[in-house]
């Protein structure tokens, strides 16, 4: 089988995890239901829960304890980008191809279906309470779930990108909004996945280098792909930094440094991932087929 017909395979598993998790559209509160899943339905890679469920077969899990926090990563993320589109930050029409949520549904709506995806990823992710109510590790996981993606995590990185707009940045910063806002999200999904199947404190702290360095290389390959590709390849508007007056890390280093980056931070995080017990060819060929993505 090839890594496109794995990929699928893959892709097709963790999705209908993530939909079986997904709130039903009834009641009077049913039109932001509606919102809430057709973001959810938007398609894209599922990485992070793809990721999350990898890694956790990395160290040798194998039981179904893993598959709420697979849901609420998801959601999490999906709020993330609800959030990220809204005119008061990237004011974008378009994601993964078809129009934003405060596009089709406004923008109140928008704002509520991002808070019900995170409300919701918490209510899910605490559901492994009572699949195992003797498993310390959910507990470890909450909180690294609740920690990465919080002030100190993704939403810190979102902050200090909104207030840098228009405004010097330097490259010291800009990593740092990279590190949180794109990382940390990386870091809980894998980190999730390790101390789930029961990994070792140091083998949890290597695995959040590896998505340390998948992240921050993911990102720089982002802001390559908004300048050189196009938006029907990558199914959202290109230049859109450019636009939003954002410096990035192309803005600072210039593309072709920027691609020799991506190239070394990628060649790390797989050093890394070999020193962890265990093998898993599809999760080193996963990370390595999203750092050189085209779309």
């Amino acid at each position: 089988m090839t890594f496109k017909e794995m990929l699928q395979q893959h892709l097709e598993e963790t999705e209908e995890i993530v939909y079986r998790y997904l709130p039903g559209e009834e009641g009077y509160q049913k039109t932001v239901l509606e919102a809430m899943n057709y973001s959810m339905k938007a398609g894209g890679k599922r990485l992070r829960p793809m990721l999350m469920m990898e890694t956790y077969r990395l160290f040798g899990g194998n039981g179904r304890i893993i598959e709420p926090f697979m849901a609420a990563i998801e959601m999490i993320h999906t709020h993330s980008l609800i959030h990220d589109d809204l005119p008061a930050i990237d004011n974008d029409e378009y994601r993964r191809g078809r129009k934003t949520t405060h596009i089709v549904y406004g923008e109140a709506m928008a704002i509520l279906a991002g808070d019900g995806l995170l409300n919701l990823a918490y209510e899910t992710a605490c559901s492994a309470f009572l699949m195992e109510p003797g498993n310390m590790a959910i507990g470890q996981a909450m909180t690294i779930l609740a920690s990465k993606t919080g002030v100190n995590g993704m939403l810190g990185g979102q902050t200090v990108d909104v207030e840098a707009v228009g405004q010097p940045l330097e490259k010291e910063k800009l990593d740092f909004i990279y590190r949180l806002k794109t990382g940390a999200l990386l870091e809980s999904a894998m980190m999730i996945g390790a101390v789930l199947a029961g990994a070792s404190v140091r083998d949890v702290n290597r695995v959040e280098r590896v998505a340390s360095d998948v992240g921050l290389a993911f990102q720089i390959q982002d802001d390559i792909l908004d300048l050189t590709s196009s938006s029907q390849v990558l199914g959202k508007p290109v230049h859109s930094d450019e636009k939003n007056n954002k410096t990035t890390y192309v803005t600072i280093e210039g593309i072709e440094k920027s691609k020799k980056d991506v190239e070394t931070i990628s060649k790390r995080a797989i050093e890394t991932l070999k020193e962890l017990p265990g093998k898993n060819e599809f999760l080193e060929e996963l990370i390595l087929s999203l750092i050189t993505r085209e779309k």
